[in-house]
């Protein structure tokens, strides 16, 4: 299966989330320029983290304008799997496919630790090779990580089960602990942990291969 990583202007974990696929997955990926109008022959789209566009304007505000977001749109509109990360998830989120917003960190300081993520759910082809209450311990390096949301969008995620992932020891006062969301139609993920810095042994946790995984053992089953 092919992956396809998003480079915007800006991008700087492009290149984390390819390693991590091929060389911690053993899978294929490949990088798909913004500027372009196709998606090509791939099973699943990867947004970056970063700062797409210098983070002019708003956090992804410019990157949704991007021509390639047409085609991730069209992809997941299709039912293609589709995951934000950090950036990736802002981008997401200006651009209407995940609900929401996210907003300078509590403390207005740029934050980049390691932190506890549990495992809220695993009903989804993101978590799907997790187990419910797992607790993962996965890096976050963000200013603008804090999600929010009204109160009506924050119990329809929490009535339809699509909180995925919610920090142990909240560290960026995100609205009752959302570190990762998932769509209605649970094929798009948005989550500002940077589970492609937890994938290998080196990194100190590899954690973040929850994700990754399940992804892959999600596209086998549906390609049989």
């Amino acid at each position: 299966m092919r992956f396809g990583v998003v480079v915007f202007p800006g991008s700087n974990c492009d290149h984390d989330a390819w390693y991590s696929v091929t060389h911690n997955l053993g899978q294929q990926a490949e990088f798909l320029w913004h500027d372009s109008e196709r998606l090509g022959d791939v099973d699943a789209v990867i947004l970056p983290g970063g700062f797409s566009y210098g983070d002019y304007l708003r956090c992804g505000a410019i990157a949704k304008f991007s021509p390639i977001m047409k085609a991730v749109r069209k992809f997941a509109a299709d039912g293609g799997l589709v995951a934000g990360i950090c950036n990736g998830f802002q981008i997401l989120t200006e651009c209407g496919l995940l609900p929401g917003a996210l907003i300078r960190n509590r403390g207005l300081k740029f934050i980049c630790a390691p932190v506890g993520l549990r495992l809220e759910s695993t009903n989804s082809p993101f978590t799907c090779s997790g187990k419910e209450g797992q607790i993962l311990t996965i890096p976050i390096a963000h200013g603008e990580g804090c999600y929010t949301a009204d109160e009506r969008i924050l119990d329809e995620l929490e009535a339809e089960d699509r909180v995925l992932f919610r920090y142990t020891n909240n560290p960026n006062g995100s609205a009752r602990d959302i570190a990762g969301i998932c769509n209605a139609a649970r094929n798009v993920l948005g989550m500002m942990p940077h589970p492609e810095r937890a994938t290998d042994p080196l990194m100190g946790s590899t954690d973040g291969l929850v994700v990754l995984q399940s992804m892959a053992a999600s596209l086998t089953v549906h390609s049989r």
